[in-house]
This record gives structure tokens, C-alpha cells and sequence, in this order.
């Protein structure tokens, strides 16, 4: 026997959908009592449903206006969502062009949960190079893409991130501060790019660059892996002029415009 579409239906969650719905168009949030005669939910459900918003991160609670408004979380979700596959299909080509022009391995990654999440390379030419695989999780506070996408994070996102941060050091260069971290971000908007110097692995320096969408909002990051023996200072400022060249070629692919 068919079942009916409504024996599918999730009534509460239909709901929570509605009131995120209802909120994304009222850029100053509203109050419990106007969102339920709005609507039309009893009070009891109302509250339910936008306190575990507000646990979850997807909604923002004002205690002197008394008001809800959407945060940025799902914010992230929206970029998140976005056609990755046209992404890679601009970022693989320039991806491969900086891999011919500084000869070291060129890779490209995302924000995750908690940490960056690797997604593509173009293996370099030499006889040592480095590979990872697709969907490795990288740290924040210690490679160059994750500082990259860090520095230029909205405050209340970066935060987020901030407070999963554990610091883990991983030798003498490593970052293990807040405060520390927050230096190096102001240095990384200042130059345009970041710098892991064996700051996790000894002897491996990483260079690397953020991919702004068309809102502005950092997408990912670009940067290469090489040994220091390669990777001279000289070398450094080479490759970061190529990295910077490259990232704002893709921006502009995506739409960026920078203001």
C-alpha cells in the first residue's frame, strides 16, 4: 500500500526551516512574540525551535533587544555549497601554470569544520616533491593557506575558528599563542601572503595566497610546498609574487572585484 507524501513529512523541522526563511530577510532579527504570530507557531514550539538554533550556532540571540537574527554560520554553509566542480575546473588549470613557473608543487584548499581540508595539486618537477591526498585536513595556526584564509576571515567567523584552535606545537617555530597568531594574520594582510617557515615540519617551507569569491569572502587558498634547501629567501619573494599573480587571476574568475 502507497504511503501518503504527508506520512514523510517532518513537521518541526519544516518549522525551523521557515523561521531560518523568515529571518534571512529581516537583516535586524526579530523577537519570539512577532516570529510566532508571524508564523503562526504556538509559542512553545517557537522558543524550541530558536533556542536550538542559537545552541547550534545558526541563529544569534541579542539578550537587550531580546531579538534573533541569522549568524554566520549559515553563511559559510551557503559558500560551502556553492558549484565546486566549476571552481576546481578554474582553479586546476592555474594551479598547474604556477606549477610550471616556480617548478615546486601547487596546491589548493578549503576550509573544514574545524581545520583546512586539502583538495588539489599539481605535482611539482622535481625528482623530490611533495604529495598529498585529496580531503587530508591541514592546522590553522601553522601552514601558509591556513593562515592565507584565517587573515582574511570575517571577525565573527574567524573566531569561530579561533576557538577550536589547540595550538599544538610542533617544534620551536611553531605558533602556540592567540595573541601570536593574531600578529602573524595583521603581517599577512600586510603582504599579501602567508608563510609556514618549518613551522611544522622541519626543513619544509610553504608559501601561499588567499581566493576571494565574488563577495569577497576568502574560498580557499593556493600555496606550494618545497624544501628549504630550494626555497631561498630570493626564492621565497619570486614565489610569492607568482602565487599573489595567480590567486588574483582566479579571484577574478570568481567574480572578485576588490574595492
Amino acid at each position: 500500500m502507497e504511503k501518503g507524501e504527508d506520512n514523510y513529512k517532518v513537521p518541526n523541522l519544516e518549522k525551523g526551516i521557515a523561521v531560518l526563511e523568515y529571518l534571512s530577510l529581516r537583516k535586524g532579527g526579530e523577537t519570539l512574540p512577532v516570529i510566532k504570530n508571524d508564523l503562526n507557531i504556538s509559542q512553545t514550539t517557537a522558543y524550541r525551535i530558536l533556542n536550538t538554533l542559537v545552541r547550534l550556532e545558526y541563529l544569534v540571540y541579542n539578550d537587550d533587544s531580546k531579538r534573533y537574527r541569522i549568524s554566520r554560520k549559515l553563511l559559510t554553509l551557503g559558500f560551502r555549497s556553492l558549484d565546486e566542480q566549476n571552481l576546481l575546473e578554474i582553479v586546476l588549470p592555474r594551479l598547474q601554470e604556477l606549477r610550471d613557473r616556480v617548478k615546486e608543487t601547487a596546491c589548493f584548499g578549503v576550509l573544514g569544520e574545524e581545520k583546512g581540508i586539502f583538495i588539489e595539486q599539481a605535482l611539482g618537477i622535481h625528482t623530490f616533491r611533495f604529495f598529498l591526498s585529496p580531503g587530508k585536513p591541514f592546522e590553522l595556526h601553522c601552514s601558509a593557506p591556513g593562515k592565507a584564509i584565517m587573515a582574511y576571515l570575517p571577525n565573527i567567523v574567524r573566531n569561530r575558528y579561533l576557538s577550536y584552535m589547540k595550538f599544538t606545537r610542533y617544534n620551536s617555530r611553531t605558533i602556540t599563542t592567540e595573541e601570536a597568531y593574531l600578529e602573524e594574520l595583521e603581517k599577512v594582510r600586510k603582504k599579501g601572503y602567508a608563510l609556514d617557515n618549518e613551522e611544522e615540519l622541519s626543513g619544509v617551507i610553504c608559501i601561499g595566497a588567499p581566493l576571494f569569491n565574488y563577495t569577497g569572502y576568502p574560498a580557499g587558498a593556493i600555496w606550494i610546498s618545497g624544501p628549504k634547501d630550494r626555497l631561498t629567501p630570493e626564492a621565497i619573494r619570486s614565489a610569492a609574487t607568482h602565487i599573489k599573480e595567480i590567486t588574483r587571476l582566479i579571484s577574478s574568475e570568481l567574480g572578485y572585484r576588490k574595492t
